[in-house]
């Protein structure tokens, strides 16, 4: 196709002259002088036939064709922008650095990072994993942390609510059934030193009182975890943290309740680079991984009471 197209230079000038609404500022923009920009105008117009200026002593204003033609130079200019940012950037690779809770990055960031993967093939994940405060970190351009906080310098945002209930393996329940929660005192009670005083606030919220309490004591809440899947006791599991393995049925939930609440994740972005796009990006489909996530949940948990019932239904009519 043989297209008729004016000179680049010339609709650069018009551009900016009918951005700025003056020739002086549009020489200044592109470091040309003031004639320099009135000559590309004038060629311009010229060349299409058509006057596209209104010129009132020393200032110019856009006659109305002048400004439809505006109008349609601005869009071709951004959609050129975009594809020339968009050459460049192909397979150039950006580095996102992301701080997380060990647990979280274990049981939840890591299964869902093919995903961010598939979406930004030419990002560089660097994972660090910390309990560490924000404010104690060396360098991160993302942090994931359990909140509402106060985290200097730094923006925010919620992406992923958690409660709490208590998880054990089958072959634990099946041999010692858990009941009510006044049956968790023939079981030893999982702890994590990161959060000592879990299982306090949901026996107290189950108005349970235990005086001798059977427990064991891990660093980290993925060890407690692991405990409880290797039929070491009960834990505390939080939902949706849980929910590869209670899908998978190698932790199960033996009570409906209560569900305490937690603190729930929040995105925490250094506020230096907080609106950068690729940092952005990324906040953003945590929070959309984080609604999906709590989706499942609900499902996963009226899933397991339909089944519950079913089974206290069975076994009320066996004779």
């Amino acid at each position: 196709m043989n297209r008729k197209l004016p000179p680049f230079a010339a609709l650069r000038a018009f551009e900016a002259a009918a951005r700025h609404n003056s020739f002086t500022a549009a020489a200044a923009e592109l470091h040309v002088t003031h004639g320099a920009i009135s000559r590309q105008v004038s060629a311009f117009e010229s060349w299409v036939g058509v006057q596209v200026f209104d010129r009132i002593g020393k200032r110019v204003r856009l006659t109305e064709d002048g400004r439809r033609y505006l109008s349609a130079v601005q869009a071709a200019f951004d959609s050129i922008a975009a594809a020339t940012e968009q050459l460049r950037d192909t397979g150039v690779v950006h580095v996102l650095r992301v701080n997380a809770l060990p647990t979280f990055a274990m049981k939840w960031l890591l299964p869902r990072l093919s995903q961010f993967q598939r979406m930004a093939p030419n990002v560089e994940l660097r994972l660090a994993t910390s309990n560490e405060p924000v404010e104690n970190l060396d360098s991160f351009d993302v942090a994931v942390r359990r909140g509402p906080a106060h985290w200097p310098n730094c923006a925010s945002g919620q992406f992923l609510d958690e409660s709490e209930m208590p998880v054990c393996s089958p072959a634990l329940l099946k041999r010692l059934p858990i009941h009510t929660a006044d049956d968790l005192a023939r079981h030893v009670l999982l702890h994590a030193d990161t959060r000592p005083d879990a299982w306090h606030h949901w026996l107290q919220a189950a108005g349970v009182k235990m005086k001798c309490r059977k427990k064991q004591s891990f660093d980290h809440f993925y060890m407690a975890l692991q405990a409880a899947v290797d039929g070491l006791g009960v834990a505390l599991g939080r939902m949706p943290l849980l929910g590869d393995e209670l899908a998978s049925g190698r932790l199960v939930t033996p009570l409906d309740g209560p569900h305490v609440d937690a603190r729930g994740y929040w995105w925490v972005a250094r506020r230096e680079v907080a609106n950068a796009p690729l940092v952005e990006q990324f906040c953003r489909w945590l929070e959309a991984q984080g609604t999906q996530a709590q989706h499942n949940d609900m499902q996963q948990t009226a899933q397991r009471k339909t089944h519950a019932a079913s089974r206290e239904s069975a076994s009320r009519i066996r004779p």
